[in-house]
């Protein structure tokens, strides 16, 4: 178990991924590790403690921005000054020192003040016996200042390169400030998503309302809600009632009427009554705080990809300085150049051969990706689910919730034998009364919205299990539930037969009733198809997707509604327990599965596929469940998050090839392989320039990932 100082976990605000248990240094780039405060969940629930560190963060990107400029203005002079400003410019600049003397005192605090990052970078990397940017950074830096400092000691005269250490300084950390201006602004929707907390509440404490902090609301606390306010936490209502808006969190624009009973999250907004609910969840436990966390992870972790580049980059810092001492050497040694010129070479390699590119080549497009998809109410767990989610081939959803509403609704009341559909309607509703099945709900509601209550006294009752139920209803028998159940109780069906076929055809559920022996009349009901169900399976199917529907109704229904959306494969009649059995033998076909479901009885099928998607709005929402959570459950953004995967995976391949095909060809450029053919040669401040450039279109490549967005809209 990790101890940790003072109940903390200290991070690198530009490198999320750097954890530790007490203070020090990022071994990848020497910025001070900040303190990721997030509370102690036992005793007390502080929202606004989990913005610590992207408050820290922009307080470290203020202070690079600080260093570069203050290192680019040092720079100006450094350059008018230098060798290659007075040949390139034949600037005759009044000198009130000898040059190389100037040079040093402008010099001097860029390399120990503005550059200190990455000199104490580089001495936690060593120290930890790890080779990174950091310690190419200093190497050359240091290189390139030391020489010169000590020609100008001995040779006072002589040409020197102050002007490379403090260009590849400047440069350096001009990258490092767009990175981080990168990181931060992927992080706005997250940093919205921490505003959505009221920072105070009205509880009832000792009979009195109060206003506390929001951090201070613990379990079981009343809280009061008026119109207008922000739900602190989420809770269940046990007084009143409102409309809610849920969409900054659920995504769901239409307001949610609340009554007693109904739960509400966090983040949300009352509308119009007044109510007051009981704090259920508080602190991390919220579904907000989930979403967040759920979020930060992901930005925080790294792809499959960057596990091989960072492999990469730690061999390219081996072969970079190896480069280097071999440029220095063969110059020197082997051509029979001057010091100056053999050094020159070796400064220009090591520089331009700084992985940091590399790098930066998935963290930057990953976390555009994330933040897109929290952008769309599409939450995503980590960079490897979205970079594997762009490999599916084959998807099954199920049907209920899923690719249905959920919530049947009646769509035919058939009366026969003289009985009237509100006769019907009322003996069906006095049965069903107690019952929670879904289909009860819908009869319930129809017999409301008929006018067919109140509900007639009933006696007798009996639940008659998979088959219906029985009841006296004022000394009548009334049978409601399958056909089976009247064909058990010998009750003919007479001519509804054909109707019977038709409505079973239609993917319906019915339920028959008979009053004394006599068929009464056929209620049926359909789970209505999502609105965009079809077209997002019409848009997987484009993606070359193989899709498959998972139900546990009949087959009837199941192919009913299957061929309306136009399936590839149908799995009917399916228990809970088995779906897991169905994606078990898609991926034994060699697919790469994906399940979506509600993130509840589908977990084990949600756990057996390659990608895990749960589908669902508001505290429904299993996060723990799927790799990607659906917040507004909409079939459609399924669609989306595929097309979010395949662009970011796009993106990563982009950059990845350009920061390896950059070094493959920049690294004997400055090395002087095509000097004495060619001509072609790098000064170490060109190379700094260039290996920033290539840092610098990376992070905008990553960028340009937003053009995605469109497509993932319907």
């Amino acid at each position: 178990m990790q101890m940790v100082h003072n109940n903390k976990i200290y991070v690198c605000p530009m490198h999320p991924e750097v954890r530790k248990s007490m203070p020090g240094k990022c071994p990848g780039c020497g910025m001070d590790l900040i303190p990721e405060e997030r509370g102690n969940e036992h005793t007390k629930h502080d929202h606004q403690a989990e913005m610590t560190n992207p408050a820290m963060a922009k307080q470290m990107e203020a202070d690079m921005r600080r260093r570069f400029w203050v290192s680019f203005l040092l720079s100006i002079p450094i350059f008018l000054y230098s060798p290659v400003g007075i040949n390139f410019f034949g600037l005759n600049l009044p000198m009130p020192i000898p040059v190389n003397w100037l040079l040093l005192i402008l010099t001097t605090p860029i390399v120990f003040w503005t550059g200190s990052i990455f000199i104490t970078g580089a001495f936690y990397s060593l120290k930890a016996k790890k080779l990174n940017m950091a310690v190419l950074i200093a190497t050359g830096v240091l290189a390139a200042y030391l020489f010169s400092v000590l020609l100008t000691f001995i040779r006072p005269e002589s040409e020197t390169f102050y002007e490379a250490a403090a260009l590849l300084v400047t440069f350096v950390l001009f990258g490092h400030w767009m990175e981080m201006k990168s990181r931060r602004g992927t992080s706005d929707a997250l940093r919205a998503l921490f505003d959505l907390v009221p920072p105070k509440a009205n509880v009832i404490r000792n009979g009195k309302e109060v206003s506390i902090p929001s951090s201070e609301i613990g379990h079981d606390d009343i809280v009061v809600l008026r119109p207008g306010d922000k739900v602190p936490v989420d809770g269940e209502i046990i007084e009143g009632e409102s409309s809610v808006d849920e969409s900054l969190v659920t995504g769901e624009s239409i307001p949610v009427a609340k009554t007693v009973g109904a739960k509400v999250v966090g983040g949300s907004i009352n509308l119009t009554g007044v109510f007051k609910f009981k704090a259920t969840q508080v602190g991390s436990e919220t579904v907000l705080a989930q979403i967040i966390k759920m979020v930060e992870t992901a930005q925080n972790s790294k792809a499959p990809g960057q596990r091989i580049a960072d492999k990469a980059a730690a061999w390219l810092v081996v072969l970079a300085i190896g480069s280097g001492l071999a440029a220095f050497f063969g110059w020197y040694f082997g051509a029979g150049t001057g010091l100056l010129t053999a050094l020159t070479f070796a400064v220009s390699t090591v520089v331009i051969a700084c992985p940091d590119a590399l790098g930066l080549a998935t963290p930057t497009a990953v976390a555009v990706g994330t933040g897109l998809g929290v952008k769309h109410n599409i939450l995503i767990k980590d960079a490897a689910t979205l970079e594997n989610t762009s490999k599916l081939n084959a998807i099954v959803l199920d049907k209920t919730g899923t690719l249905t509403e959920g919530k049947p609704k009646v769509t035919d009341v058939i009366a026969f034998n003289g009985f009237t559909k509100q006769e019907i309607l009322n003996y069906e509703a006095s049965v069903e009364a107690g019952s929670n099945h879904p289909l009860a709900k819908a009869i319930m509601e129809e017999a409301k919205r008929q006018g067919a209550i109140p509900l007639e006294s009933i006696s007798k009752f009996e639940s008659i299990a998979g088959h219906g139920l029985k009841a006296v209803i004022n000394g009548k028998i009334v049978l409601a539930g399958k056909e089976k159940l009247l064909a058990d109780n010998n009750v003919g069906l007479e001519n509804a037969r054909e109707i019977l076929d038709r409505l079973a055809a239609e993917g319906k559920t019915l339920s028959l009733t008979a009053v004394e022996g006599r068929f009464a009349g056929i209620i049926a009901a359909a789970d209505s198809v999502k609105p965009t169900a079809k077209k997002a399976i019409a848009a997987l199917k484009q993606l070359g997707i193989e899709v498959a529907m998972i139900t546990g109704d009949h087959k009837g229904v199941a192919e009913a509604v299957g061929k309306e959306l136009g399936m590839d494969r149908i799995f009917a009649e399916v228990l809970p327990g088995d779906k897991a059995k169905y994606v078990k033998k898609l991926q034994d076909e060699g697919k790469f599965v994906a399940m979506v479901g509600d993130g509840i009885n589908d977990a084990p099928a949600l756990a057996q596929a390659d990608i895990g998607i749960a589908i669902g709005a508001g505290t429904d929402v299993a996060i723990e469940t799927g790799n990607i959570v659906l917040m507004k459950s909409d079939p459609y953004d399924i669609v989306a998050a595929i097309r979010l995967s395949k662009a970011t995976v796009i993106k990563m391949k982009q950059n990845l090839f350009w920061a390896a095909i950059y070094n493959i060809l920049a690294i004997p450029v400055a090395a002087g392989v095509f000097y004495n053919s060619l001509g072609w040669s790098l000064r170490p401040e060109i190379s700094a320039l260039l290996m920033s450039a290539s840092s610098i279109i990376v992070a905008i490549n990553a960028v340009l990932l937003k053009r995605i967005e469109p497509y993932l809209k319907k």
